[in-house]
């Protein structure tokens, strides 16, 4: 049996944390504070640089609007942004047995 190995042909696209920063138009301090609580993914390099895939810009929208409508501290948001996202998951869980056929959870 041989193995395969697979070789990427470019590197992902990624954000620096000072690229990130300017593309969501927060202060990188901030965008540090956010990573240590754990409400934005990001990963490191070998020098412990922060790079940030851009589906994280959406995060960062995402935040500060729950922040700005809901008057919340940045952990509160983090708990509101992870019920919501239990909600949907829930939500999509019940679109799915509902086209099948299967009981309500009603």
């Amino acid at each position: 049996m041989t193995a395969i190995t697979h070789f990427a042909l470019a590197r992902p696209y990624r954000l620096s944390l000072d690229s990130y920063a300017q593309v969501t138009g927060v202060h990188p301090d901030l965008v540090r504070r956010l990573v240590a609580l754990g409400l934005l993914e990001v990963t490191r390099d070998a020098q412990g640089g922060l790079w940030f895939s851009p589906s994280q810009v959406k995060e960062m929208a995402r935040i500060q609007r729950l922040r700005v409508s809901l008057n919340l501290s940045y952990c509160a948001v983090g708990l509101v942004a992870e019920l919501l996202d239990r909600i949907a998951e829930l939500e999509r869980a019940q679109r799915r047995m509902s086209r099948r056929g299967g009981a309500p959870w009603t």
